[in-house]
């Protein structure tokens, strides 16, 4: 099982086809400072989308592609950005949160 500090799976609720494939869940594991360049850490903060469709196929397990990205469903970008938001929330933070 994996710290749950540093991966969230997140499953999508419309399906992103790969070809024959349908992806159906998204690993996101923690980011490093690396794969927060090109983007502002204020705008991420905010799920501004672009900085989402820059950071999220960096982190993603299948890595995601430009276009993957363009077509997910506005609810699944959401429940990843959320996600990619909460990775970058002090312990201390995280801990005061109510919890689903």
């Amino acid at each position: 099982m994996s710290d749950k500090l540093t991966e969230k799976t997140v499953q999508l609720d419309t399906p992103v086809m790969r070809g024959k494939t349908q992806i159906t869940e998204i690993v996101l594991r923690k980011p490093q400072s690396g794969a927060l360049r090109g983007t502002r850490l204020q705008a991420i903060m905010d799920m501004d989308v672009g900085a989402m469709m820059t950071v999220i196929p960096r982190i993603s397990t299948p890595t995601l592609t430009a276009q993957e990205m363009a077509e997910l469903d506005p609810a699944d970008l959401t429940a990843l950005s959320v996600e990619v938001v909460t990775f970058l929330l002090k312990k201390s933070v995280l801990a005061g949160l109510p919890t689903a």
